[in-house]
Order: structure tokens, then C-alpha cells, then sequence
């Protein structure tokens, strides 16, 4: 298919200002346009994704497990790409909405831990059967997963901590924890409001995340595209 017929790419933000980030750059290099919804601020959820390559569902600083109605909207929504076999991503939030749609805990740590800063990752052997992982990963997110019944575990984090750092579910759906989207201007305006979370256990002030970025980016980045290119290929429905 030549890249203007792509179908587009649906985009799941939650906050007025936020944007795909790198992730959104990389799809855009690769022909494909950036379909945007915000559904927090009113934004409608198409019924089908037939018109649509996949989706990929966002973070934010809100929980899963709020009571706000939007939140149970898409929440209640990945059913369709589930059901239509489209490629689905969720990135933190989004991966925390998949393994709440799938029947999962989403939970704080019992003992006020975060992760606020760069931390170690281990791929399972699932995980290097589809790709290569980064050694250290960019988080920002104070609730983690169970995993669901019925996914595959990709990658882990700390055990004592949130264990549970990536999963795929069927042939078509990813779900990530940590942040892969970040572009610098995006580490800039999240660490300067990174406020009392630096003091928490497992929290970093703003120089941490910086430093870690120097040392840690080329992997990171390079991992963005093994992802998508995995990602991508998921989608065997016809065109």
C-alpha cells in the first residue's frame, strides 16, 4: 500500500496540551497520519476501527482507578480494537486501562513506592523472542499492574516494587509501563512539575532524569522503532 493510502493512526491523549510525543514523530515518519482524541474534554471514541491502522492509548497523571466517567468510557471502549484484531498500545495509563479491561489490579505500592526516574528492566524470554529491550527505562508513574489472566509477560522491573512492565495480550495488543514517548522538551515540562514526588522512595529530582536520558536515549530510541516495526505488523486485517 503506498504510504498516502495508510489508514490512519488513532491517538488517545488525556490532557489539553499533551502530545505523542516521540512515538507520534516516529508514526508520521512512516506515513502515517495522527487521528487525536481527547475524550476527557469531550472528544468521541469511534465505534469501529475498520477506518483506523490501530490505536495507541497515552498516559496521565490520573488513575485507572478514578470515577471519572471518561475513564470508564475508554476503558470500556478497548473492546473494539480487541475485538476487531487492530493493533492496540497502551503506554502507563493505557497499559494500566488494558489489565483493568482484562480484569486486573491496578494498585499503589503498599509502602508509598514510585517509580519517578530511570530503572533497571529485564525482558522475559517472550519479551527477546519479539524484540530487543532496553536496559533502563524512563518511568514516571506512582500505580502499577497485575497481570492479566490470559497475557504474556514481556519485560519485568524491580520485584519488590512493580513487577509487571509489559505484556502483550492475543496477536495484536501491547501494553508498556514505562515512558517511550519522551522527547527532551517533554522530560523538561514533567520534571518541573515533578514537585514532592522527588522526595518519595523511588522518586528523582530532575537531574537524575536528565542524566539518565544522556546515558540511556540511543537505546531507548532505537527501541521505539523495533517496537513499532513489531507493532505495526500485527495488523493483518484486510485493507
Amino acid at each position: 500500500m503506498a504510504a498516502n493510502a495508510k489508514r490512519p493512526i488513532l491517538v488517545i491523549l488525556h490532557q489539553q496540551h499533551s502530545t505523542p510525543g516521540r512515538v507520534g514523530e516516529r508514526l508520521v515518519e512512516r506515513g502515517y497520519r495522527l487521528d487525536i482524541r481527547r475524550p476527557r474534554f469531550g472528544d468521541s471514541l469511534p465505534p469501529t476501527l475498520h477506518a483506523h491502522t490501530g490505536a495507541v492509548v497515552f498516559g496521565g497523571p490520573m488513575s485507572v482507578n478514578d470515577s471519572d466517567e471518561y475513564l470508564k468510557t475508554e476503558v470500556d471502549w478497548l473492546a473494539v480494537p480487541l475485538r476487531e484484531g487492530a493493533p492496540l498500545l497502551g503506554l502507563c495509563l493505557g497499559a494500566q486501562m488494558l489489565a483493568r479491561y482484562l480484569g486486573a489490579r491496578v494498585w499503589r505500592h503498599s509502602a508509598g513506592n514510585i517509580e519517578v526516574g530511570w530503572f533497571a528492566l529485564n525482558a522475559t524470554e517472550a519479551g527477546r523472542r519479539l524484540l530487543d529491550w532496553p536496559d533502563m527505562v524512563h518511568q514516571f508513574h506512582v500505580e502499577g499492574f497485575d497481570l492479566p489472566t490470559g497475557a504474556t509477560l514481556l519485560a519485568e522491573g524491580d520485584a519488590d516494587t512493580f513487577p509487571n512492565q509489559a505484556f502483550a495480550v492475543g496477536e495484536t495488543a501491547l501494553a508498556i509501563q514505562f515512558h517511550i514517548e519522551l522527547t527532551r522538551d517533554m522530560v523538561e515540562r514533567w520534571t518541573a512539575r515533578i514537585g514532592d514526588r522527588a522526595e518519595k522512595p523511588g522518586g528523582y529530582p530532575a537531574e537524575h532524569h536528565f542524566d539518565g536520558r544522556r546515558r540511556h536515549d540511543r537505546q531507548a530510541s532505537d527501541f521505539v522503532n523495533g517496537l513499532l516495526d513489531v507493532w505495526l505488523a500485527r495488523d493483518n486485517r484486510p485493507v
